[in-house]
């Protein structure tokens, strides 16, 4: 994990606008998927990996490919972009890694902030996160919140995608991804003695 916890990778690119079109290619010619994979793959792989680990991420995206290709024939393909429903998968996937998760965000929560870098995923994150300012108590205060609100938040904060697109990763209405975001800044805030970090925008 090269970036601080909590921001989004630089230099993304533009997601291609031929998702919708390769994937429907991809129902008689299955090679041509391959598309989407080589498009998303590394996006994809660093959520998962800022949120789980570089190990785990292997499995996260495997998992999440697998599925989408599976899923094809479901896809909805009056949406140009398969990014958002690849952040969807994904983001199921790593539902089944909460206990994981939290415990990393809690192991990042209790070490002490001068520690040095170790081989354990968790110790080296922690260690590189805890140079951040109010980081341990951002991490601690991550952990705590729903599991719901965390979704919403980190594929805000980490992926990068915006309201509309978390409602359709996710499969919500839009007000539930605001009411989500909005309950996980003001914890977000309290716990930090009323400064949020993470977003800068006004709620909505």
């Amino acid at each position: 994990m090269n970036e601080p916890y909590l921001t989004a990778p630089p230099g993304t690119t533009a997601p291609s606008p031929d998702d919708a079109a390769a994937i429907e290619r991809s129902w008689d010619e299955p090679e041509c998927f391959g598309a989407v994979f080589d498009a998303h793959y590394t996006e994809i792989h660093g959520y998962a990996s800022r949120r789980l680990g570089p190990h785990a991420a292997d499995d996260v995206c495997a998992e999440t490919f697998a599925l989408a290709f599976s899923r094809r024939r479901r896809y909805d393909l009056s949406h140009s972009s398969a990014r958002p429903w690849l952040y969807g998968i994904a983001t199921n996937v790593i539902s089944r890694h909460r206990r994981d998760e939290v415990r990393l965000l809690r192991a990042v929560d209790k070490l002490h902030p001068r520690a040095e870098p170790s081989q354990g995923h968790e110790e080296e994150v922690a260690a590189k996160v805890s140079a951040q300012r109010v980081t341990r108590t951002l991490a601690g205060a991550i952990a705590a919140l729903p599991a719901a609100q965390r979704d919403v938040l980190l594929l805000v904060a980490l992926a990068g995608l915006s309201y509309d697109e978390v409602a359709q990763a996710l499969d919500v209405p839009f007000g539930t991804v605001s009411s989500r975001l909005n309950r996980a800044r003001k914890k977000l805030r309290k716990a930090l003695g009323g400064t949020n970090p993470l977003l800068d925008e006004e709620e909505v």
